[in-house]
């Protein structure tokens, strides 16, 4: 089965791949998760002044664009931050596939008041090629991690309780 790759499970893919199989597979436990909850009245606080939430294709979903193509999203933390640059890598991705050959992106952090600039290079165009067909793999394959491996991050996932209880 030929799966729709979205920026979530990009993000999810650099992640953990477990949480990215439940989720293409509809197993959706975010919406009972505190730390979930937290980061969308964030989202709905910040930047109030921007239109936000602007999806395109119903692949991508951007928190907000302004100033000369400068695509924005909004994270609560640094503690996953690769698996935000990447999921911001992969919207310029996809929007230059469309040809959209300008963009830029910026990862806001409101309550660090940072932010970090994210561009595409053509290695990570090469990179964005190989991830989306391994989510493709993991997408259309059984968990084949008999047990994940437990990072610190895990006791703040919504799926802690389906993998290790």
């Amino acid at each position: 089965m030929q799966y729709l790759v979205t920026g979530t499970m990009v993000s999810y893919y650099f992640v953990c791949k477990r949480k990215l199989y439940y989720h293409a597979h509809q197993l959706r436990m975010e919406q009972n998760n505190e730390d979930v909850a937290l980061g969308k009245l964030l989202d709905e606080s910040s930047y109030t002044r921007d239109e936000k939430h602007i999806t395109i294709d119903d692949t991508i979903s951007i928190d907000f664009i302004r100033e000369h193509c400068m695509l924005h999203e909004i994270k609560k933390s640094k503690a996953i931050e690769e698996s935000g640059i990447w999921q911001l890598k992969y919207y310029l991705y996809y929007l230059k596939q469309r040809g959209c050959k300008e963009m830029k992106g910026k990862i806001d952090y409101p309550l660090l008041h940072r932010s970090v600039e994210v561009e595409l290079t053509e290695a990570d165009e090469y990179r964005l090629k190989e991830v989306i067909k391994e989510i493709q793999e993991i997408c259309d394959g059984a968990i084949t991690e008999e047990f994940p491996k437990k990072k610190s991050i895990c006791k703040k996932c919504a799926y802690f309780d389906l993998c290790f209880i």
